[in-house]
């Protein structure tokens, strides 16, 4: 019977357990009704209130509880940008969430929340590449990132575990405290405690961040384009001047 219970349901338990609770004094620790038993046969969903509260009281990682990760806690205070909540599908397969602008909006202030995470749209990439590891993708807003990335142009992030894992002057989705940023980032040597975000648009200075205040961490990998613009004017000039160029080369090789 143990075998057929969920991961989840698993390590609830086993959580429990270490920190020597019995399931009436675990449940009333973390305000969720009598007993924690419902939650261990497999009868009830861990909710986001459960998974937030293992998070901060005992620095329990999400992706370790849903069996996505192998580390059983995160450092709370700065550094660890996993992804807080995963998203899986009924066959137990990890599945791409969709945040537009609006959602990321939020996203921020709902990091923790699995309620608001089953909110957004879901879907799965049946491609190697998309396999073995967690995914988001999020709509871009402004035009910081031209001529590589326009406005509202989506793009999808492989989840980073750390900072210190992220690779210089390579295209992130960074998720603070307050607002969700596409950019490039870039390691200061100087200022380990740092990090510097850059536009590809020169218009847009860099900006610097405190690691701390980074709460999750995506590697931009490829991007969903829905629409495909008409050829500019200056594109068109030079299709009229090419065309003229050669017609002038027919009539002269007419005339000789």
């Amino acid at each position: 019977m143990e075998s057929k219970l969920s991961i989840e349901a698993r390590r609830f338990k086993k959580v429990r357990e270490e920190q020597n609770h019995t399931q009436q004094s675990f449940a009333e620790l973390l305000q969720i009704g009598a007993t924690t038993a419902d939650i261990e046969r497999g009868k009830t969903k861990l909710s986001g209130k459960v998974v937030m509260e293992l998070l901060q009281q005992f620095q329990i990682n999400p992706l370790w509880l849903f069996g996505k990760s192998f580390n059983q806690y995160l450092d709370v205070s700065g550094g660890n940008v996993a992804p807080k909540v995963v998203s899986i599908d009924q066959d137990n397969n990890d599945s791409i969430l969709l945040v537009n602008q609006k959602a990321a909006a939020g996203y921020p202030h709902n990091i923790q929340d699995v309620e608001w995470y089953e909110t957004l749209p879901a879907f799965n990439i049946p491609l190697p590449q998309y396999r073995n590891a967690t995914y988001r993708g999020f709509q871009v807003e402004g035009d910081s990132m031209l001529p590589n990335i326009r406005p509202n142009e989506w793009v999808l992030g492989k989840a980073v575990p750390s900072v210190s894992e992220a690779s210089d002057s390579k295209i992130y989705i960074v998720v603070l405290h307050d607002s969700v940023l596409v950019k490039k980032l870039q390691k200061i040597s100087n200022s380990p405690e740092k990090v510097r975000l850059i536009s590809l648009n020169p218009e847009y200075l860099p900006i610097d961040v405190e690691v701390k205040n980074i709460q999750e961490l995506w590697l931009v990998n490829s991007k969903l384009t829905f629409g495909l613009d008409e050829p500019s004017e200056s594109v068109l000039l030079r299709q009229l001047q090419q065309s003229m160029e050669e017609l002038k080369g027919q009539i002269q090789n007419l005339n000789t």
